[in-house]
């Protein structure tokens, strides 16, 4: 197994303990906060990575390391009722967004170090010079990289992707009601676009992430 193989699985394991559990709980705190308490009433408002994990978004996200190229996962969805929530429809993109906003703020979190050891000429060489701390430095440079195309992905307005429950928010109703009719080919539009954006997304991915790293 070669070296950024076992990167990959290690940033995966890590996503799934840390970077899933943040994303829910980002929803169920949010959504609570604005006035529903149905993910707290399903034991869905914690850290806790088993309440949250999906078997086979966690399984998909590992095969997608393995195989390489484009990472994919997901964990189990928070659930909401938006009728609990105060502010009407626009606490529903507040909600939706908390999700995304977690994976970006866990990437900028973890690009401030590898940001400075990035811009010291000597750290960079005393980092490379090390095993383990080039492992480390790799381990957390994917873990940047998948929370980041965690928030591009979610954000784009595909059902049932959180884009698409921010956008059904924004607009008005009569708008979301003939919207919500295209939901039905939320896996078809899904799977055309990993087929054909993957590029496009890959190279958004990769400019916020030179962004957070400073190169």
């Amino acid at each position: 197994m070669s070296p950024d193989l076992v990167q990959s699985l290690v940033a995966v394991a890590i996503i799934i303990l840390v970077a899933f559990p943040v994303h829910e709980f980002s929803h169920a705190l949010a959504a609570y906060r604005l006035g529903d308490s149905t993910a707290r009433y399903q034991g869905r408002l914690t850290l806790n990575p088993i309440v949250h994990f999906d078997p086979l978004g966690g399984a998909l996200l590992a095969v997608s390391a393995v195989v390489g190229g484009f990472f994919i996962g997901w964990a189990k969805p928070t659930p909401v009722n938006p009728y609990n929530l105060r502010g009407g429809r626009r606490s529903e993109a507040i909600v939706a967004l908390a999700g995304p906003l977690s994976n970006f703020i866990l990437a900028a979190i973890v690009a401030i170090p590898l940001r400075i050891i990035l811009a010291s000429p000597e750290m960079r060489l005393e980092v490379g010079s090390n095993d383990i701390a080039a492992f480390v430095f790799g381990v957390a440079e994917t873990f940047v990289v998948i929370n980041v195309l965690l928030m591009v992905f979610n954000l784009l307005p595909i059902p049932p992707l959180d884009g698409w429950h921010t956008l059904l928010a924004l607009v008005n109703a009569r708008t979301a009601y003939t919207l919500r009719q295209y939901e039905q080919y939320g896996f078809i539009l899904i799977l055309l676009l990993i087929i054909t954006g993957a590029p496009f997304l890959r190279g958004l991915v990769v400019g916020i992430e030179r962004f957070l790293l400073g190169i």
